[in-house]
């Protein structure tokens, strides 16, 4: 440990090379100052931080000396002692100031700085990066999105983007010819990245002026391919692969923002239809929903080919969640509210489509009407199963109203907070049971005539989408529309058993009753952890 003398000495000596270097024409003449700064690295604490500032100062003058002040300025940035570390990340800057092909490598190690744990430490990080990205933005960017593609802890996702997000306006200049670059870049990195990382590009590309509300369709339909390229909609499906049904789903909620301003939804219908549909019954459960619940999100926005075709295999799914008469199976209700939305908004759009398949008789002077054809025994079919869903929604709604009685009672008997949070939940779980039930009614309804009119509006809000209101404003994160985190934490699966007694029956559908899910890999929201399992394989952006 060095005696304060010997500091005392250390310090005045680095002072007169300060000195003799400010006041010298030719500084790089001086090359015995410059090296006995850098020597001052390796010798008290007082110096090093003295030294902290001098190196990077004088940087520029000894290009010769340059892997030495590097290295031995990195050595300070890895000290024990705060004060010096601090001193030497806000000297950073400095080194690229003048000599920008050191730009990526500061850039690099900032990065690295990011998830300091002291406050201080990250402020400094954190201006540090901002001084070097306004010292040429581009180089800047580019090597930070480098880092970003190759980081390993996924909470500098969140990091980066809060710090330099809100200062695009000020940095991109000029404003097109810089967005465009970063689009481009973002793009070729998409090759290989997780969830979380995929997230944050979509974040940040969605926030860029040429992706604005006022972008033209060229422009959503650049994202929508960057987004179907993620989702891998070329792939062959395979059931098994989880990491692929995760990124596809969280795709498609990621694009629901996008069908809404107009983009084309066809290439994910048409892979759902022909792949996924086909081998439902074989995708994890909680993945079904996911995926009902995605279609009936993007169903108002289909184009009328695309509801024809897709259509069928609605009904098909209809039909098995909507049985012809009541057994001792269980009752799927979200299911079964999924594929009415999605019924009724595909049908608005293609109605005579149904004819063939429910046995309706609406006419619109099309060869593809059939009238010609007997379907009158799918009509008979469809409406007993209507009938069917209807009784035992019915059924189940008097049972949650009845249970939504003895949670009240016990709400006022509740004497903890713990117990009250509890029954709040449970609650919560119910109205939306309440709230499902009453979408299935009124879905049901208008279907038994021979000549139904087709919900095409808003008139029925889904449940999950009326079920969380939060208590803070939330700004468009996750996929870029108000659907934040707790739009998915909100969504619930709400299953009942049918032909049971009503003994105990309320407890049980307030247990089983909405069981959060989440949307994708992400759990709907911005997660903290690596998204979807395994690396994206994003179709032409390698």
């Amino acid at each position: 440990m060095t005696d304060a003398s010997e500091e005392a000495k250390q310090i005045e000596k680095l002072y007169e090379f300060g000195e003799r270097l400010n006041e010298a024409k030719d500084k790089s003449q001086n090359v015995k100052d410059y090296e006995g700064i850098i020597d001052a690295t390796k010798t008290s604490i007082k110096a090093k931080q003295l030294a902290a500032q001098l190196i990077p100062r004088f940087f520029k003058f000894f290009p010769n000396l340059s892997s030495r002040a590097l290295n031995a300025h990195f050595d300070l940035i890895e000290e024990e002692d705060l004060a010096v570390r601090v001193q030497a990340i806000r000297g950073l800057p400095l080194f690229c100031k003048d000599t920008k092909e050191y730009i990526s490598k500061i850039v690099d190690i900032l990065g690295q700085l990011l998830t300091a744990e002291e406050i201080v430490e990250r402020d400094a990080v954190h201006k540090a990066l901002m001084s070097v990205l306004r010292q040429d933005v581009k180089e800047s960017l580019t090597a930070l999105f480098k880092h970003i593609w190759n980081v390993e802890d996924p909470s500098q996702d969140d990091t980066i983007r809060d710090k330099v997000f809100p200062l695009k306006a000020e940095l991109l200049r000029p404003q097109e010819e810089m967005e465009r670059h970063i689009t481009d870049l973002i793009k070729k990195s998409l090759g290989d990245v997780t969830g979380a990382e995929f997230r944050m590009f979509m974040d940040f590309l969605k926030s860029l002026s040429i992706f604005g509300e006022k972008a033209p369709p060229e422009r959503l339909k650049e994202l929508i391919g960057i987004i179907e390229g993620q989702a891998d909609l070329d792939a062959q499906f395979d059931v098994s692969d989880a990491d692929h049904i995760d990124r596809l789903i969280s795709c498609l909620f990621m694009a629901i923002p996008f069908f809404v301003r107009g983009a084309s939804g066809s290439k994910f219908l048409n892979y759902i239809n022909k792949h996924i549909i086909p081998v439902f019954d074989k995708l994890p459960e909680e993945r079904k929903l996911d995926l009902l619940k995605g279609l009936a999100e993007i169903s108002p926005y289909t184009t009328p080919q695309d509801s024809r075709q897709i259509l069928p295999s609605v009904v098909q799914l209809l039909k098995k969640y909507m049985p012809r008469r009541k057994t001792g199976e269980e009752t799927n209700f979200t299911y079964v509210e999924c594929l009415l939305f999605s019924f009724h908004h595909l049908a608005h759009k293609a109605p005579n489509a149904t004819n063939s398949l429910c046995g309706y008789k609406i006419v619109t002077g099309q060869p593809s009407d059939r009238l010609g054809e007997d379907f009158s025994e799918y009509y008979k079919e469809f409406t007993e199963r209507l009938s069917s869903i209807e009784d035992l929604t019915r059924a189940t709604m008097k049972k949650l109203t009845q249970g939504m009685a003895e949670h009240n009672k016990a709400m006022a008997a509740a004497k903890s907070d713990e117990a009250k949070e509890s029954i709040k939940t449970q609650k919560q779980n119910t109205t939306t049971g309440l709230r499902t039930c009453n979408n299935i009614l009124a879905m049901t309804k208008p279907l038994h005539s021979k000549t139904p009119a087709f919900i095409g509006d808003k008139s029925v809000n889904l449940s999950w989408k009326e079920a969380v209101k939060p208590s803070v404003p939330s700004s468009a994160t996750g996929t870029g529309v108000k659907r934040p985190s707790t739009a998915a934490n909100g969504s619930n699966n709400f299953a009942t058993k049918k032909g049971r007694g009503a003994g105990g029956m309320q407890n049980q559908l307030v247990n089983r009753a909405l069981e959060g899910i989440s949307y994708g890999g992400r759990g709907g929201g911005r997660g903290r952890g690596r998204g979807w399992g395994g690396r994206g394989r994003g179709r032409g952006y390698r």
